[in-house]
């Protein structure tokens, strides 16, 4: 199935992914059940607007316990990602 992996971010997190950084425990509002390590997922705001795409830096079960400031996902790119490269795109 398409989308099957999917994180929430937090509001106060989104605009720092927007701007290309990962997604800290602190930012992390929900992930889809039995998540691996290292999974593609769809970055999603809690209002369910899709974001981007990342990677899961933990799995579900991992995000339970590790520090608020550990990194649950690694970008891999935004919405956003237009308007910071439209100068150089052709």
């Amino acid at each position: 199935p398409l989308l099957q992996y999917k994180v929430w971010v937090k509001p106060g997190s989104e605009q720092s992914f927007l701007y290309g950084n990962h997604v800290l425990k602190s930012g992390l509002g929900r992930i889809t059940e039995n998540t691996a390590q290292y999974q593609g997922v769809v970055v999603y705001s809690m209002a369910d607007v899709p974001l981007g795409f990342g990677v899961a830096a933990k799995s579900t079960q991992e995000c339970r316990k590790v520090d608020p400031l550990a990194i649950v996902v690694f970008h891999q790119a935004d919405v956003g990602e237009y308007v910071r490269s439209e100068d150089t795109l052709t």
